[in-house]
């Protein structure tokens, strides 16, 4: 086979890097991560709607909360949230942070916090991998989300990013494969873009 025959069978970059997604399973594990991210958030957004609509307005809610409880302490609970799994909705933060004397300064101070939650995660990963014991544990309990990491990298690491996925959770086994730690900071990112989005949906709408 002459060199411009070779030239013209060999497939563009995306569609090798599509084809590598397709057969390692990676959209049928976005598919199944969104389904199942799917059924928490209607869950909270029914809370809110029978709150708002059979309690207390939920409006009315958020300005009791920005009045009575100090940002100090929001952010610090916030950051605590997303540093440990992402225990805690952050669209109840961005939602406080609408009713904020200053809304877009308040997501933005969210959105980094986030990310440097996400950052934390991504070291006790990396302290988790030095500690054999601990680390044999948890690689036992987050086999599925290392072993993703190992195969997807940097992709995963966007996607919960971005989507309503566990971003801790990606940034934690990011650290325990030690995936490279300029990389992590580039992707991560985008969280920032994630919040900016929600930011817009979310304050339209209040």
């Amino acid at each position: 086979m002459t060199k411009k025959k070779k030239k013209q069978n060999k497939k563009p970059h995306w569609k090798l890097v599509h084809q590598y997604y397709t057969y390692t399973g990676f959209y049928s594990f976005l598919g199944r991560s969104l389904l199942k991210a799917a059924p928490p958030i209607i869950i909270f957004i029914a809370i809110l709607l029978g709150i708002h609509f059979f309690v207390l307005d939920v409006n009315t809610m958020l300005e009791y909360a920005t009045e009575n409880f100090p940002p100090i302490g929001v952010f610090a609970i916030f950051f605590a949230s997303e540093s440990i799994l992402g225990l805690i909705p952050p669209e109840i933060f961005i939602a406080w942070a609408g009713k904020s004397v200053s809304p877009w300064g308040f997501l933005s101070i969210i959105a980094v916090l986030s990310y440097l939650g996400g950052v934390i995660s991504y070291f006790v990963g990396r302290g988790i991998a030095s500690i054999p014991s601990v680390f044999v544990f948890l690689e036992v309990k987050m086999h599925k989300h290392i072993k993703n990491m190992r195969k997807w990298g940097g992709i995963l690491i966007i996607v919960g990013a971005l989507l309503p996925l566990p971003f801790a959770v990606s940034s934690m086994a990011a650290g325990i494969i030690k995936f490279p730690f300029g990389s992590f900071l580039l992707y991560g990112i985008l969280r920032l873009v994630r919040f900016a989005i929600y930011g817009f949906i979310i304050f339209g709408a209040m």
